[in-house]
């Protein structure tokens, strides 16, 4: 299988990224065979009418669930494939060799695969990475740094990061991902040479969790209509019980809201959600992050003994870093429900316009139904902009039950 089977739906983003891999294999086998590259195998450059495929620095943008991480670690793994077909003229990127093999698992020498369950990155780990980009690859054919949160670099990361990019080390890749060219500072996109991925259709969705992840084609089908084409989600809805759940009593809201006391109390139960969702994570990684640290630093592992002084530092940091994590994780859960939402009344302005597309809830046709003929157009479009004033009020870091509570409000208004 090659590396290319799990980038769901860009055919021409593909395209595009094995080209540059061909190029970059054919520069990299010149310069250990110690002759100057052919005509096609100039050096990497960052002008997309150069002679090759190949530039240092790439941005790849398009809307949640279009697999940009995915395609970037693709790539990643692609520049490091040391497969014996490519003699016999084969294109980089089985899959199957050592090179791609641990470059798609992350476990890859030369392959730094960067993403954060913080609300942002900072200087401190910006300058680590640029201080690993600035070496040589230790045994791959590639230095590669795949950033897969580059929108949630601070303005100072940035322009630490802007450098780096700028006069990056002679075989050092930068892979960023930003759901568009806006999250990213102008000074970084203009240095990259930028990928724009679509949302996939529901069919590749739906093939793809039952070709790699075994799903019953029913089920497969059922969660990438109900994501509209979002891979992570629909992979989540279609194993996890516990979203499937959560996701049913999202969409049972809209019915909820007839009276102040149904909206203030659905806004609640939102929140409420979200909270166990961040509790969870919690449970499971921050016990296990504070024994680790305890242990490193003297403390025998499950006991509350006094720590060595001086290391009062390292524990306020761990705390603060998941502080962080956890209001991260309940935005993003929070998130994820007014995108169901969102959804559902999408589902209902179909139905009153009469458009001849599926329902992404289906399984919920007949609230569908009720809401769109006790409602009108306008009053729905109303409701959508309400569920997404929302959203941007929690960008905002407005209070979320504020947030959520203004919303339910609106709902019920139309």
């Amino acid at each position: 299988m090659a590396v290319w089977d799990d980038v769901v739906g860009q055919d021409r983003v593909t395209a595009q990224l094995a080209a540059a891999a061909r190029d970059a294999d054919a520069l990299v086998s010149a310069e250990q065979a110690g002759r100057e590259p052919a005509r096609g195998e100039a050096a990497p450059s960052a002008d997309p009418g150069g002679a090759s495929q190949m530039t240092h620095a790439w941005l790849f943008t398009g809307p949640p669930g279009s697999g940009r991480a995915t395609a970037a670690r693709a790539f990643a793994a692609a520049l490091q494939c040391v497969s014996p077909d490519r003699a016999l003229g084969g294109g980089p990127g089985c899959g199957f060799c050592d090179g791609c093999h641990t470059a798609l698992i992350g476990t890859h020498a030369d392959v730094e695969i960067v993403r954060t369950d913080l609300l942002s990155i900072g200087v401190k780990e910006t300058r680590d990475l640029v201080r690993r980009s600035s070496l040589s690859p230790s045994g791959g054919r590639w230095q590669v740094i795949v950033l897969e949160d580059a929108d949630r670099l601070t303005e100072g990361a940035g322009n630490v990061l802007l450098k780096a990019v700028e006069e990056p080390a002679p075989r050092t890749v930068w892979l960023l991902c930003a759901p568009s060219v806006e999250d990213v500072l102008p000074t970084i996109r203009s240095r990259c040479r930028l990928l724009s991925l679509r949302t996939p259709p529901v069919d590749a969705v739906a093939d793809v969790l039952v070709r790699r992840d075994g799903i019953e084609p029913e089920a497969a089908g059922r969660a990438a209509r109900a994501t509209q084409g979002h891979i992570g989600r629909a992979r989540r809805l279609a194993t996890d019980e516990r979203a499937r759940a959560r996701r049913a009593a999202v969409l049972k809201l809209p019915l909820r809201v007839d009276d102040i006391g149904g909206c203030l109390k659905a806004a609640q139960e939102l929140i409420d959600a979200a909270g166990e969702d961040a509790k969870q994570v919690a449970e499971e990684v921050d016990t296990k992050e504070t024994e680790e640290l305890r242990a490193a630093l003297g403390a025998a592992a499950g006991t509350n003994g006094r720590l060595p002084r001086g290391t009062a530092g390292a524990m306020k940091e761990l705390q603060d870093k998941q502080k962080r994590r956890s209001t991260r994780t309940q935005r993003d859960s929070l998130d994820l429900a007014l995108v169901d939402l969102t959804g559902f009344y999408r589902d209902v302005l179909a139905l009153q316009m009469g458009a001849s597309v599926p329902l992404a809830n289906d399984e919920v046709r007949d609230s569908v139904q009720r809401i769109a003929t006790t409602s009108t157009p306008e009053r729905t479009l109303r409701r959508i902009e309400a569920v997404i004033a929302c959203r941007e009020a929690l960008d905002r870091n407005v209070a979320p039950l504020l947030a959520v509570e203004a919303m339910t409000v609106a709902l019920r208004a139309g």
